[in-house]
């Protein structure tokens, strides 16, 4: 490496979401994955947005003990219905009451990101809420799309990367991969004020290898 270039942190994810794993690896850097052990129970009478931004910290937080030289990412998802967070429903009877409750409704899906660099001391968390507009499904609909899906693992009972796109009207946020798990234009603007410029790290690696 050359002497006028800093040397480049590593990446740490906070979470062992598949999506999440996916949605990093769009920008190309390096990272390992960590799982943070951390209680997702919400605090009573804590709202969704509120839970979304302290999980994601709390997550970001508890690796970034392990790794303090690494820039950490810390993520969650809540979604709201009705001021009330609606979760992962883990298998099918509790899929077909989510998305009968949330048909012909809105719902907004809070996801936040947490970026940690422990030995800088750089902490910082944002939110971006996405609200999806879900048809006025028929009992049918949503048998045959979570026969086919099988979407349990995901908060709200779709995946809209994919069929679950056939469930909505529309979808408003600021931040198309939102939806799906990781933030990735507030992710990549927190990882540059962190010291890590997915960019940068590729021009850089670029010129050495045009150096090599």
């Amino acid at each position: 490496m050359s002497p006028s270039l800093s040397p480049v942190p590593a990446l740490v994810l906070a979470s062992t979401s598949a999506y999440r794993r996916e949605l990093l690896s769009r920008l190309r850097l390096p990272f390992d994955v960590l799982s943070p052990e951390v209680d997702e129970t919400p605090l009573p009478g804590e709202p969704p947005a509120v839970l979304s931004e302290r999980l994601a910290l709390a997550k970001a937080r508890a690796v970034a003990r392990q790794r303090p030289h690494a820039v950490v990412i810390g993520s969650d998802q809540v979604a709201e219905l009705d001021g009330q967070p609606i979760g992962k429903p883990g298998h099918h009877a509790n899929a077909v009451a989510q998305l009968r409750a949330m048909r012909g409704r809105a719902v907004v899906f809070h996801t936040a990101v947490a970026v940690l660099r422990h030995d800088t001391g750089f902490e910082a968390v944002r939110r971006v809420p996405v609200t999806v507009r879900v048809r006025a499904l028929s009992d049918v609909e949503i048998e045959t799309y979570l026969r086919l899906e099988q979407p349990y693992d995901c908060a709200g009972s779709a995946k809209c990367e994919t069929l679950g796109i056939a469930l909505l009207d529309s979808i408003e946020s600021d931040d198309p991969t939102a939806l799906i798990g990781l933030p990735l234009i507030v992710t990549s603007a927190l990882l540059r004020q962190a010291g890590l410029d997915a960019l940068a790290f590729h021009a850089g690696q670029m010129t050495a290898g045009g150096a090599a």
